[in-house]
């Protein structure tokens, strides 16, 4: 049974291996000694959920129907549209085509059966393992109809960062896609002003990148000196 009110579901079985992506070793996943946590030994895969069987559960399968047919209704084949459909810890996530990203929001907004209006914003992603899909835009939309909250995850290779802007369907996302290009390096076209929002104009590189160097400067806080990332100690 699900709550159309809560937005509880049944989650569907998942493939608990997914897609491996990658291993880690150690705590924190450094590997330039140090490591005073007791964990140096951990070796942990890193693997991100694959596609979930039918049925999803609850109201899942719901949207997912109406906005297969909805998308059918415009002419745009679903699996053009839609790459997977996963569902992870009782969370539904739709994983869209780059050049498809608008025409799906636009649908998940005005089709009276889905009204998800609003979107809460997009979150940058950085998997070095991930190749050809390293960058990973997850955007959060959410009923107030209703009361349901899903995602939409667009990826794009290393090379090739561009995808297209929402701000034309969801205008709060204006500074969020700022913010995910000052950090992560993703480039929305179409947006109205994608400039930096934390860092300087010519702050070189993005600091939410796992490829980031940790040098820097020494900072001052309430009169004590803060050595820069590169030369503190060690954790790893």
């Amino acid at each position: 049974m699900s709550d159309e009110h809560n937005g509880s579901a049944l989650p569907a079985p998942r493939d608990e291996q997914g897609e491996v992506i990658g291993v880690r070793k150690g705590m924190f996943g450094a590997n330039n000694g140090g490591d005073t946590s007791g964990y140096g030994g951990l070796i942990r895969t890193v693997a991100l959920p694959g596609a979930s069987p039918r049925p999803y559960g609850g109201w899942f399968d719901e949207v997912a129907d109406e906005l297969e047919g909805a998308l059918e209704e415009q002419d745009l084949l679903p699996e053009n549209a839609i790459e997977k459909t996963v569902v992870d810890r009782g969370e539904l996530t739709f994983h869209i085509a780059r050049e498809h990203l608008v025409t799906v929001a636009r649908t998940l907004r005005d089709d009276p059966a889905l009204r998800f209006e609003l979107c809460t914003g997009v979150s940058g992603v950085h998997f070095p393992g991930d190749k050809g899909r390293e960058l990973h835009a997850v955007y959060h939309l959410r009923s107030l109809t209703h009361g349901r909250l899903i995602r939409l995850e667009v990826t794009t290779p290393d090379d090739d960062r561009h995808l297209p802007s929402l701000v034309q369907v969801y205008p709060t996302n204006d500074w969020h896609e700022r913010e995910a290009y000052d950090f992560f390096g993703l480039v929305f076209d179409g947006h109205p002003a994608l400039t930096r929002i934390m860092m300087p104009d010519d702050w070189q590189g993005f600091p939410q990148r796992k490829d980031y160097p940790l040098g820097g400067i020494a900072v001052e806080y309430k009169g004590a000196q803060i050595p820069a990332p590169d030369q503190r100690r060690s954790y790893s």
